[in-house]
């Protein structure tokens, strides 16, 4: 091998760059979730309002300055966008197979989360305690209902454009509220429950039953509507 040769540092490929963007971005998104698992953490033990930044860089073992990378404010860490994107029902609705309503396709995804324990609604440990922080921290609160205004405005739109809806049309937003106020109703469930401590089996059937007779009390034009 001439030197030539041994001195040549080899580029790499394709494939390996798009490999390490995307161990990057596993390692940012693991990042990400620990800090808010920890900082929720620390918010149900001693209140939200006690707890600072300093503090969740401390017990999450990474600076202030990698908190606020990940997180521009101090709800973020609550309300993070992996699980509250505004977008969140619109992406249930996305790829719904021919054959189902934006309706069908929420109420399938909100049953799915409830059966496989999804952190968003599933039963899981201090789900209930969470819901109550939320609720008596004001600044989490409005938090809480700029979000629910957001995936209801975010759905409305996306109804809209794929009915081919008119200007004024008031059906794609009245469709999104309910299906908003469906999701609404399956957190309270959840919570109440969770915070009186009743098992992830219970939990699970109350809500289930929850959403059967939230669907049947949906009128059948919001049940058709926008089937593909």
């Amino acid at each position: 091998m001439s030197e030539i040769t041994r001195g040549t540092r080899r580029e790499p490929t394709r494939a390996q760059e798009i490999h390490a963007l995307g161990l990057r971005d596993e390692k940012r998104q693991q990042t990400r979730r620990h800090i808010a698992e920890v900082a929720t953490g620390l918010f149900l033990r001693h209140g939200f309002g006690r707890v600072t930044i300093a503090e969740v860089a401390r017990a999450a073992e990474v600076s202030v300055n990698t908190v606020y990378t990940y997180f521009p404010s101090k709800e973020d860490l609550v309300f993070y966008p992996a699980e509250t994107s505004a977008r969140r029902m619109v992406a249930m609705v996305a790829d719904r197979p021919p054959g189902r309503s934006a309706a069908g396709a929420v109420l399938a995804a909100l049953r799915a989360e409830l059966r496989y324990g999804n952190r968003m609604v599933g039963p899981v440990h201090g789900f209930g305690r969470f819901l109550e922080m939320v609720r008596a921290e004001p600044a989490l609160a409005v938090r809480l209902d700029s979000l629910r205004g957001e995936m209801v405005d975010a759905l409305a739109a996306a109804l809209a454009a794929e009915t081919g809806a008119a200007a004024g049309d008031p059906l794609p937003r009245l469709v999104a509220s309910q299906l908003g106020w469906a999701q609404d109703q399956l957190f309270r469930e959840v919570g109440e429950r969770t915070r009186a401590e009743q098992d992830p089996e219970t939990i699970t059937a109350a809500a289930l039953g929850l959403l059967d007779a939230v669907e049947g009390l949906l009128g059948e034009h919001v049940l058709t509507y926008a089937t593909r």
